[in-house]
């Protein structure tokens, strides 16, 4: 059964219709081990049940003309979700030798580099790839829409010279024996611009090269603005257009134009160009009306190198099969960095999460922008990075458990946070999105019992991100009584802002940046040490008009060696541990296979996956088969598991923006319908729903439907079960409470083994000394329990407690409720007194919201 193990579990019905079709020739013909003794072997699994109603409408197939019991079998099988491997176990069984070797070939047919879109210069050489994998042998024929290419034959695909007319959409049939597959399209743009500027262009794997840029202009009211910007590269260059330092709407492709111009279109234009790989800015190009100077890009706005780069950078694919696009490879060696000598990491490993959709409290925009774009920042600097949106505490609890799986011995550990949070006592809180109002520790996650965690793992270095407020928690009293943590030089923290302060995000385009990560991924690649790195990343934040004197990077580490995250990778061999994070890291990355559905009318449509987050999917639908007959055909998919909490108004839309889904719409194919899964953290069994046929014959006004359950099993994240019951050895244990009568949410003073205080500027005054007092005996701030001071930290501050700001537009500021300062509030994470001097600083920048 060795062989049979190895091929991907998808459900039977997935396989194409001329592979099912000769495996039920097989199975007619034989007598004593045909579909009978198939549907007795299969029946004695529990896992699949044939009722006899079954087996008799498979004998009554007989009595068409070209009926077929065993095709029968097979389709009530996959409905009773059989997968390929179940088949092959089967028929091993039965001895049908012949049947199990044209299934196994069939399931083995894989394309394992896909081909990848380009623009080109006329005259070059292009060549496209595709290779795959099949047994006995594999065959290739490249197309040009439908039509096959004469000599296309290859793997590779080479035009030498290519010229303008070979611009269009390109494919690759791969077949292996009588089954095939279909690539990804591609897109070849060639253009002809030899003789620009006598200047000669050229293109390699990593090249990107504007070769024709904007020019000034200047126009009349009513005139029609066309800008231009050209570019070639490897993967497709992509298109932003920036007016006076801000992104502009429909500027997404190389030409932008505006018809019947007026004074309020004048201004300074660049595009912003940018493929997988790298990025370039174009000149800029002065746009003037009626003679009018055009007003200065950065009179009120934030500086165009930190306004942009919103897109992102980086698409997201199954790298279990395909090969991974990384940036420009990192050169590394003795003398970077002027680096006395370079360190090395036994492998990297990161751990995002981003929490936004809040049950008791304020909901977020940015973290979803912000761990999306973090993400594939990382995989550049070649991290196994998780990513996950909107955890409980049971959830967070888990995933770090599994992160905690993934370190050892040299791995550099990285924690990224964005979302509600607060700092009590030196120590810093992660708040679920399920967290009560109020919350306090015991339902949040201390970062410094997970760095304890880590340090136990012996790390080569643990850089923690935290984009959290870090405001007291007046609601939280409770005093962490944890052990100490090891002295070791490894560690850095990056806080989003100062103790005591909060964080803030700015919203466009119907996304999000949180302020700390719009500064931070202009840093991120850099070949340099992480604390030289988030130092530069503070002084571009110190600059930024908007939050000067509201919200400022703090850094603190004990790092003494230079260690960078662009450091390279040296594994210690194949260790057990090695392979096993290896394994739990993919775990969390397996997406199901494409599949197609053949469908009893004859429609065939295609189901494909793609992963926006470790814990979010897209299924996107579409026809690839419909017969002439037929003149209305629609496919959908429904019936989704409860767990996942889909909305019905959200799933089969046009566009993956309708469902939810912004990062993504770049990386799909076009004319499907796509539907958004998320929260796949709580899946508690197989994947399984429906996909729909709806289609009308000619001349007939009914519609007709079909439908068939699909079953994917676990995919990405849902395979960890992080929704169970916090693990034994969870970050939970590193954080033990007193047991005190702070620690309840309904508590008497009188009853406190440490008496409250009431609220005065003398105390306040105290207070403040105090914290220097703890602050300067703690390690990383993280509160030391031995402190002479520890009698007095119990008592009750009235402080306003954190929030993670969200201000969408200038509406959000006069419909945000007001308290008052004095009182106790209902919520406990409150809006700061008085923010009305960032009214004005915001007003500019936020404008382009309305777009």
């Amino acid at each position: 059964m060795a062989e049979s193990t190895q091929v991907t579990p998808v459900n039977i019905n997935s396989l194409k219709e001329p592979t099912l079709k000769k495996i039920s020739d097989l199975l007619d013909k034989t007598n004593n081990r045909g579909w009978r003794k198939l549907a007795e072997i299969v029946g004695t699994d529990k896992r699949f049940r044939l009722t006899s109603e079954d087996l008799d409408k498979c004998s009554l197939k007989v009595l068409d003309p070209e009926g077929s019991p065993s095709r029968s079998l097979l389709h009530v099988m996959g409905n009773r979700g059989v997968t390929v491997k179940d088949l092959l176990e089967f028929l091993q069984v039965m001895g049908q030798t012949e049947a199990f070797q044209l299934l196994r070939s069939s399931a083995s047919l894989k394309i394992l580099i896909q081909p990848v879109s380009q623009a080109v210069l006329a005259g070059q050489a292009v060549r496209l790839f595709c290779q795959a994998a099949g047994h006995p042998n594999v065959e290739y024929q490249w197309f040009r829409k439908d039509v096959e290419i004469p000599n296309g034959n290859t793997p590779e695909l080479v035009i030498n010279p290519v010229s303008v007319n070979d611009t269009g959409w390109y494919i690759c049939r791969v077949n292996s024996g009588c089954f095939f597959e279909f690539s990804l399209w591609v897109q070849l743009e060639v253009y002809n611009f030899s003789a620009v500027c006598g200047r000669r262009f050229y293109t390699s794997e990593t090249s990107l090269q504007i070769i024709n840029q904007p020019q000034t202009q200047k126009l009349k009211v009513g005139d029609t603005l066309t800008l231009e910007c050209t570019a070639i590269g490897i993967p497709l260059p992509r298109y932003q257009w920036i007016r006076n330092g801000l992104p502009v709407s429909n500027g997404c492709e190389r030409h932008y134009k505006i018809c019947n111009i007026n004074r309020d279109n004048q201004g300074r234009y660049c595009c912003r160009v940018f493929n997988d790989k790298a990025e370039q800015w174009s000149m800029e190009a002065d746009v003037f009306v009626d003679g009018v100077e055009p007003i200065s890009p950065h009179s009120t706005v934030l500086p165009s190198q930190y306004q942009l780069n919103e897109h992102p950078m980086h698409s997201f694919y199954d790298e279990t099969k395909y090969p991974r696009e990384t940036g420009n490879p990192v050169e590394v060696g003795p003398l970077d960095l002027g680096f006395n000598q370079r360190h090395y990491a036994t492998d990297k490993v990161a751990l995002l999460i981003g929490n936004m959709s809040y049950l008791n409290h304020p909901k977020l925009k940015a973290p979803m922008m912000d761990v999306y774009e973090l993400t594939n920042l990382l995989r550049q600097l070649d991290f196994k990075v998780v990513s996950l949106l909107d955890l409980t505490e049971s959830e967070m609890r888990n995933a770090v458990y599994e992160f905690l799986l993934l370190l050892d011995k040299g791995v550099y550990g990285l924690l990224y946070y964005a979302g509600h949070g607060y700092e009590n006592y030196g120590n810093s809180f992660m708040v679920p999105i399920n967290a009560p109002n109020p919350y306090r520790s015991a339902n949040c996650l201390c970062v410094q019992s997970i760095l304890k965690l880590m340090q136990e793992k012996e790390t080569g270095l643990n850089v923690f991100l935290l984009d959290m407020c870090r405001k007291r928690n007046m609601h939280d009293d409770t005093i962490p009584n944890m052990e100490a943590l090891k002295v070791t030089a490894n560690i850095v923290f990056g806080y989003a802002t100062c103790q005591g302060a909060e964080a803030f995000e700015i919203q466009h385009f119907g996304l999000a940046n949180g302020i700390f990560m719009k500064f931070l991924k202009e840093r991120l690649l850099e070949d340099e040490k992480i604390t030289v790195l988030l130092d530069r990343v503070a002084e571009d934040m110190g600059k930024c008009d908007l939050t000067k004197g509201k919200q400022a990077l703090e850094i603190r580490s004990s790092l003494c060696e230079k260690r960078a995250l662009t450091d390279p990778i040296h594994s210690s061999g194949c260790s057990a541990e090695s392979l096993a994070r290896n394994l739990q890291w993919a775990k969390a990355h397996e997406l199901p296979e494409s599949m197609w559905l053949e469908f009893d009318c004859g429609v065939q449509i295609q189901l494909g996956f793609a992963a926006e987050f470790s814990n979010v999917m897209i299924i996107y639908t579409r026809i690839v088969k419909k017969p002439k007959g037929i003149t209305m055909c629609e496919a959908y998919v429904t019936d989704f598991p409860q767990d996942l909490d889909i909305d019905p108004k959200k799933a089969n839309k046009g566009t993956p923006e309708e469902t939810g889904s912004y990062l993504l719409s770049k990386d799909l194919p076009e004319q499907c319908l796509y539907t958004r899964l998320s929260a796949l953290q709580k899946l508690k069994e197989r994947l399984v729903f429906t996909a729909c046929l709806r289609y009308r014959y000619q001349g007939l006004d009914e519609s007709v439907e079909e439908a068939k359950e699909v079953d994917v099993g676990k995919p990405l994240i849902a395979k960890l079960d992080i929704h169970r019951t916090i693990r034994r050895n969870s970050c939970l244990v590193t954080c033990p409470m007193p047991h005190s009568p702070l620690h309840s949410p309904v508590h008497s003073p009188s009853h406190s083994p440490v008496r409250s205080m009431a609220y005065s500027p003398e105390f306040e005054h105290y207070h403040h000394h105090h914290n220097q007092h703890y602050q300067a005996n703690s390690h990383l701030g993280v509160y030391n329990p031995n402190s002479s001071m520890m009698g007095a930290v119990g008592c009750t501050i009235p402080a306003d407690s954190c929030k993670y700001n969200t201000y969408t537009r200038m509406s959000d500021w006069n419909q945000r409720p007001h308290f008052c300062s004095g009182s106790v509030r209902e919520i406990n994470i409150p809006v700061e007194n008085d923010i009305n001097d960032l009214q004005s600083d915001f007003n500019t920048c936020l404008q382009f919201t309305e777009h």
